[in-house]
C-alpha cells in the first residue's frame, strides 16, 4: 500500500511543499534510527512547524486511514522511530522552542523538538537543570525522551523522564488536543502523564511538555575505580547500594568497551588492562556532606577489591571521564560496521552471575560482547559489533541476542529499561 495522493496533497497544503518528503532519496534519510540493525523507508515524511499543524496532520491521516509514526531526532536504539511504506512519519524537529522558564516554581515548558542538553544550558543561569541525561543528550529531543521514558547515568539518584514530567499537551491520533496532568503534577485521579510517558508514540504526539527543573548540585565528586574481574566489579555495585549510599551515578564498562573507547577520539584515560571500570559520581548541596560520602564510597570500592580508585582533579578531567562513557556506543563503531544493542534490566544483586553468563553466550555463538551500562539499577546494555552484510553472522547475532534477553527475563528482569520495545523487541513481548 502506498500513501494516497490525496493525502499527500492535503499535507502539502497544510505545512507547505518543502516540509513534505515523498521521493526515494529523501525518504532514505529517515529509514534508520540510532540502531543500525533495522531499516525501513516510510511512505512519506511530514515535518510540521507548530502544534496546530500537528493537529491538522493527524486529522488528514485519520481521514485517509493512513497510520503514522512520530519521530524526534532519530537517536533511539530500538527501531521505534521507523515507519513502513504504508505509513507517514511525522518528524518533530522544527518544534524547538523553549516556551517558558519559571525559576520560582522550578519548571519549564518546551516544544517536543527541544534538545535535551539545550534545556539545561538555558536554565543553568538560574542554578537549575533538567536532570535526565541520556548518553545522546547533546542531540536527542525531549519529545523522544517522553516517548521512551528515557533514562541516563544520573537517573539512579534523580529518576527517569517520567519522574520529571508535570504536564503534557498531546495531540491524540484523531487530531484532538488533550491536556494530561497539571503544572504542579497530577494531584488526583489516574496518572495519565505516567501512562503517556514511555508509550512510544502509541497514544499520540506530545505538542507541549511541562518539565520539573532540579537545582544544580553545589558540590560534585567523580571517581574511577578499576577491577581485575567483572564479577568483582559487580559485587562492588551491590556492596555500595546495600550500604545505603545512592550515588548520583554508578556506571560500568567492561574491558572490551574500555579498549574501544581508549582507541577512539573519545579516550578518557581508562586503564585498558582492567577487566572492568566503575564511574561513580557523588553530589550534593554542601562540600562537607559530599566529601564524607566520597570517603565512604572510596572505602567501599577499595574493600570490594578495586585495584585503584582515582578522583577527577578538576571539571575538565570529570568531563573527560564522562565523555568516554557517554560516547562509548560511538566508539564501538570502530569495531565493525553494525551494532546490536540490548537494554535488559535485571535485579542488581544478580549482576555478577548475569554478566558471566552473557560472556558465555557470546563465546558459544562466536561473538564478542561489549558491556557498558547503568550498574546502579541493573540496566544492562550488552553490545555486539558485527558485519551485518554476512547473513550467517547476522543469524548468530540474533540468536545470541535472544538468548541474552531470555536469560535476563528468567533472572527476574525485563526486556527494556530505557530504549523501548520498538521494532527490535516486539518478538520478545511474550516473555513479559
Amino acid at each position: 500500500m502506498t500513501i494516497p495522493p490525496a493525502a499527500i496533497d492535503a499535507l502539502r497544503s497544510l505545512v507547505g511543499d518543502q516540509w513534505v518528503r515523498s521521493s526515494g532519496a529523501a525518504l532514505e534519510t529517515y529509514a534508520s534510527d540510532g540502531l543500525p540493525t533495522h531499516h525501513s523507508c516510510p511512505g512519506a515524511v511530514v515535518i510540521p512547524g507548530n502544534a496546530a499543524q500537528i493537529v491538522g496532520v493527524l486529522r488528514v491521516l485519520e481521514q485517509h486511514a493512513v497510520p503514522f509514526v512520530a519521530r524526534g531526532a532519530g537517536t533511539g536504539l530500538s527501531g521505534g522511530a521507523l515507519a513502513t511504506e504504508d505509513a507517514v512519519l511525522v518528524a518533530l524537529t522544527r518544534l524547538t522552542h523553549i516556551l517558558e522558564v519559571d525559576p520560582a516554581n522550578r519548571r519549564a515548558v518546551v516544544e517536543p523538538g527541544v534538545i535535551n542538553a539545550q534545556l539545561s544550558a538555558a536554565t543553568e543561569r538560574f542554578g537549575l537543570h533538567y536532570a535526565p541525561d541520556p548518553s545522546s543528550q547533546s542531540v536527542c529531543t525531549l519529545g523522544g525522551n517522553v516517548a521512551e521514558n528515557a533514562g541516563g547515568p544520573h537517573c539512579l539518584k534523580y529518576g527517569v523522564t517520567g519522574n520529571h514530567i508535570l504536564q503534557l499537551e498531546v495531540a491524540l491520533p484523531n487530531g484532538e488536543l488533550a491536556t494530561l496532568g497539571s503544572p504542579g503534577g497530577e494531584p488526583w485521579g489516574p496518572d495519565l502523564v505516567g501512562l503517556f510517558v514511555g508509550s512510544e508514540g502509541m497514544f499520540g504526539i506530545a505538542t507541549k511538555i511541562t518539565v520539573k527543573l532540579t537545582p544544580l548540585p553545589r558540590a560534585v565528586r567523580t571517581l574511577l575505580a578499576d577491577f581485575s574481574s567483572l564479577r568483582t566489579a559487580g559485587e562492588a555495585v551491590t556492596a555500595m547500594i546495600s550500604s545505603g549510599i545512592v550515588p548520583a551515578a554508578l556506571e560500568m564498562m567492561d574491558q572490551k568497551c574500555v579498549t574501544a573507547v581508549e582507541a577512539s577520539i573519545y579516550r578518557a584515560g581508562y586503564p585498558t588492562d582492567a577487566s572492568a571500570v566503575l564511574i561513580v559520581e557523588v553530589d550534593g548541596m554542601t562540600e562537607a556532606a559530599v566529601a564524607e560520602e566520597t570517603r565512604q564510597v572510596e572505602s567501599i570500592l577499595q574493600s570490594s577489591g578495586a585495584r585503584t580508585v582515582t578522583k577527577a582533579s578538576d571539571p575538565k578531567q570529570r568531563a573527560r571521564l564522562w565523555q568516554g562513557r557517554k560516547k562509548a556506543f560511538g566508539a564501538m563503531g570502530r569495531i565493525d560496521s553494525d551494532l546490536s544493542v540490548q537494554d535488559a534490566v535485571v535485579p542488581r544483586t544478580l549482576l555478577p552471575d548475569i554478566l558471566e553468563q552473557i560472556s558465555r553466550i557470546g563465546i558459544e555463538h562466536g561473538l564478542s560482547v561489549c558491556n557498558v551500562f547503568h550498574a546502579g539499577d541493573g540496566n544492562l546494555h550488552p553490545n555486539i559489533a558485527f558485519n551485518g552484510k554476512d547473513p550467517v553472522i547476522r543469524g548468530r547475532v540474533e540468536r545470541a541476542s535472544n538468548a541474552i534477553m531470555h536469560l535476563c527475563v528468567e533472572g527476574g528482569g525485563t526486556i527494556t529499561g530505557e530504549h523501548g520495545v520498538g521494532l527490535d523487541k516486539r518478538h520478545l513481548m511474550p516473555l513479559v
